[in-house]
């Protein structure tokens, strides 16, 4: 009997359907072995040979969009190959190649091993995709502690900055707090599901489907509802939502920026693909429980984050409250999602927008800060646009999308959100929002006020100095990619065209 069982567990697995994840995982050994074997002089290649390698991966995940594993569930039911969980691939791969050119130019301003750097990038990566396709709840915790013990190291990786050790241990204890909160659920809902007393209960109950199918048999249960609220509060952790934020604004702040904006963009995009998956599919039977918690929730981030955001100068920490705001929107669409499918496509648009507009932010903040990446004030920003036209641009146009201002496509993206949580009938969760998207323009303009616009300043006593760092200057690759993310934000503002139809159209 065992022999049959592992026979047909290994049937099931299509090692062909993991080749994205196969092939990160094999190029971050690549680079410690060429570490190794190159001479120190050729060291500097290393980080190209990275980003070029996940280009060429890209492109070819692109071609096979959908390939015939889509649809299918394979590794023993551990993983669910869906469209949803291809366009997350290409997401966290964006995300991990932008970091990465983003690193070449933070990296340069530090004393700290680089490979290593990129190495974790790719392992991290990797991990978000594993994630995003999870269909068991052993998958779900082994790639998410994956994803997080990489960012326990990334997070502290400028070890010579005490604000970036500090995020470090906050980020860990924090983050062992989460772990133990999701751990704790999915135990709960273990146990209850494999009680032979209740219907349907099932041998594993692990397993997304066969916990569907116990849920929809036993309604109202007590330890089941428990284990719901308890694997929820983990994942609110990772996306930043009301209460479970308290991390974000330190840890932004201390996080070398590409790390930081690895967190903002990767990390929630992750948190919110699994998120998607449990609350329309696995929890959906418990929805008059989750549908109130996340509503609650969802009004909470939004109105905390915004709030928060006002009376921010460090620019890591406004973006990282702001980006709590983002998660009140996000949660709106889950919400809305439970009952209508357009919110669905709704939801990954706005992912898909808000990393174009975040890393365009992320890319002009790479260059403006100094050797200490932590201190970054608006102070900084002055005088920006006439230095720095092309950093003024992309800040303009990246701040403006993350505002939601017309025609950029931060404004569709919210309008997508708007008109799925007007057809689910959450008014008063859209007029918070709404509320919310009027005051994120201030702090938003704020900062393009900062960098386009002359403020007065007192006039520096003899002997003083400029205490602003010199600006990086702006190399080809990274231009060339922050002036791609403003072009697409602003095209995808006007038209949205076929990119649109596969978002919405389900």
């Amino acid at each position: 009997m065992n022999i049959e069982f592992l026979q047909a567990a290994a049937a099931s697995n299509m090692w062909s359907a993991l080749f994205p994840e196969i092939t990160l995982g094999l190029l971050a050994l690549a680079l410690l072995v060429l570490e190794i074997l190159l001479p120190k002089k050729l060291h500097k290649d290393i980080p190209t040979i990275a980003i070029v390698g996940q280009l060429t991966l890209l492109v070819s995940l692109l071609f096979t969009f959908d390939a015939p594993s889509v649809g299918e569930i394979t590794f023993n039911g551990m993983l669910h190959h869906t469209r949803d969980g291809q366009f997350m691939r290409v997401f966290s791969l964006l995300c991990s190649i932008l970091v990465s050119l983003i690193a070449t130019v933070s990296m340069a301003k530090q004393k700290v091993p680089r490979i290593e750097f990129y190495h974790l990038v790719l392992v991290v990566s990797a991990a978000m995709m594993l994630l995003a396709q999870s269909n068991h709840f052993v998958m779900l915790f082994v790639a998410l502690e994956t994803v997080t013990v990489g960012f326990y190291i990334l997070v502290s990786y400028f070890r010579n900055n005490p604000l970036t050790l500090e995020a470090g241990l906050k980020y860990l204890i924090m983050g062992a707090l989460s772990s133990g909160l999701l751990l704790f659920g999915i135990v709960l809902l273990y146990g209850v599901a494999g009680n032979p007393m209740l219907p349907d209960h099932t041998v594993s109950g692990m397993s997304f489907p066969e916990l569907q199918k116990f849920l929809a048999a036993n309604p109202n249960n007590f330890i089941a509802s428990l284990g719901i609220l308890f694997v929820l509060s983990g994942v609110a952790f990772k996306i930043g939502a009301f209460p479970f934020q308290i991390w974000i604004p330190d840890v932004y702040q201390g996080a070398p920026t590409p790390v930081t904006a690895f967190l903002a963009v990767a990390s929630k995009g992750a948190g919110f693909a699994i998120l998607l998956t449990l609350v329309t599919t696995t929890f959906a039977p418990y929805a008059s429980l989750t549908v109130p918690v996340l509503t609650v929730m969802a009004g909470a981030t939004l109105i905390f984050g915004n709030i928060a955001a006002l009376t921010q100068h460090n620019v890591k920490r406004l973006i990282g409250l702001s980006g709590v705001s983002h998660a009140g929107f996000l949660l709106m669409g889950v919400v809305a999602a439970m009952t209508n499918p357009f919110a669905l496509g709704a939801v990954y648009f706005y992912l898909f927008v808000y990393l174009l507009a975040s890393f365009a932010v992320f890319g002009v903040m790479a260059h403006v800060a100094g050797e200490n990446d932590a201190d970054q004030e608006l102070d900084h920003y002055t005088g920006l646009a006439k230095e720095r036209p092309f950093l003024g641009l992309i800040l303009a146009i990246g701040l403006g999308s993350l505002a939601g201002i017309p025609p950029l496509a931060g404004f569709i993206g919210k309008l997508f959100i708007f008109i799925a949580a007007f057809r689910a009938g959450l008014y008063p969760l859209l007029a918070i929002a709404i509320v919310g998207v009027v005051i994120s323009i201030y702090y938003y303009f704020g900062w393009i006020k900062a960098a386009y616009f002359e403020t007065w300043r007192a006039p520096l006593l003899e002997g003083e100095t400029e205490d602003r760092p010199a600006h990086t200057a702006v190399q080809w690759p990274l231009g060339i990619t922050l002036g791609a993310l403003a072009v697409a934000t602003v095209i995808l503002g006007v038209y949205q065209g076929c990119l649109g139809e596969w978002f919405l159209n389900r």
